[in-house]
């Protein structure tokens, strides 16, 4: 039943993506903001997940804020101005934690996971929006979404049906290392069909280690979802997603698998 609502939720939402992918512009960073507010959300969900519900909200909130600032200054090409954007983030969530550190120095413990949130979802997830204005911006966009969902399609359905050997127990129990092998293996399926119809000047090799970079990051950073869960005793991010869980459950190996990506294209 699960794997059916997942598919169910990707056939319906596909089009809508696709389109939003092939216009780009406004709309494209507006569905980043969009998916990084959620995903910030659910962030903070897990992370604070043991902390009492009186924790300064306004640090939080600041975090979340974060996101379109950082999603609009991408947009307007000025991504020069992220080390600045960071270091404003850090003064300004500082200065809120010296009114409460008398009443709880764990307030220090909330500065920190905020500042980890925005490196972790908004400053990862914006590097999307220069591919996407790059040369050639639809298609490099399309097949880095491309490559990272099938290796998740392929490693979900080949490690339930051949997976016999855990890859990390302790983080994620599900998880094989046949999974994690045929995760590799659609995307390479994926990029070198679109190294043979749009990328045709692109080298083998060129393609093999994009596909695989971009593979392994999309793992790693599934994993280390799982791990901030697990340390939180939480199963999934969020619903918001039938048959997929919560919008950063859908995003985590994106996250990690946007920035590889994008120093690829730039070198390669």
């Amino acid at each position: 039943m699960m794997h059916l609502k997942r598919w169910i939720t990707g056939l319906l939402l596909l089009p809508a993506l696709i389109f939003i992918l092939y216009r780009g512009g406004t709309l494209f960073a507006v569905l980043i903001a969009l998916a990084g507010l959620a995903a910030m959300w659910e962030y903070f969900r897990i992370v604070y997940h043991a902390f009492p519900k009186t924790l300064p909200g306004a640090i939080p909130v600041l975090g979340l804020v974060m996101v379109p600032l950082l999603t609009g200054i991408a947009h307007v090409g000025r991504l020069d101005l992220v080390p600045g954007l960071l270091a404003l983030n850090l003064i300004l969530a500082g200065s809120l934690s010296l009114r409460y550190f008398g009443d709880d120095p764990r307030v220090l413990e909330i500065v920190q996971k905020q500042v980890q949130g925005v490196l972790y979802i908004p400053v990862l997830l914006v590097l999307l929006i220069p591919i996407r204005q790059a040369p050639q911006g639809f298609w490099l966009i399309f097949t880095l979404v491309f490559v990272v969902f099938a290796g998740d399609t392929l490693a979900l359905y080949v490690g339930t049906f051949l997976g016999r050997h855990k890859l990390c127990p302790n983080i994620s129990p599900k998880k094989t290392i046949e999974g994690s092998l045929g995760g590799l293996g659609g995307n390479l399926l994926a990029g070198l069909i679109m190294k043979l119809t749009v990328f045709t000047g692109v080298g083998w090799g060129q393609a093999v280690i994009f596909c695989l970079a971009v593979g392994a990051a999309g793992q790693i950073g599934d994993l280390f979802e799982s791990q901030m869960k697990r340390a939180s005793g939480i199963k999934d991010s969020g619903g918001i997603l039938p048959g997929h869980g919560g919008m950063l459950d859908r995003i985590d190996a994106l996250l990690f698998a946007g920035p590889v990506a994008y120093v690829l294209i730039v070198l390669l």
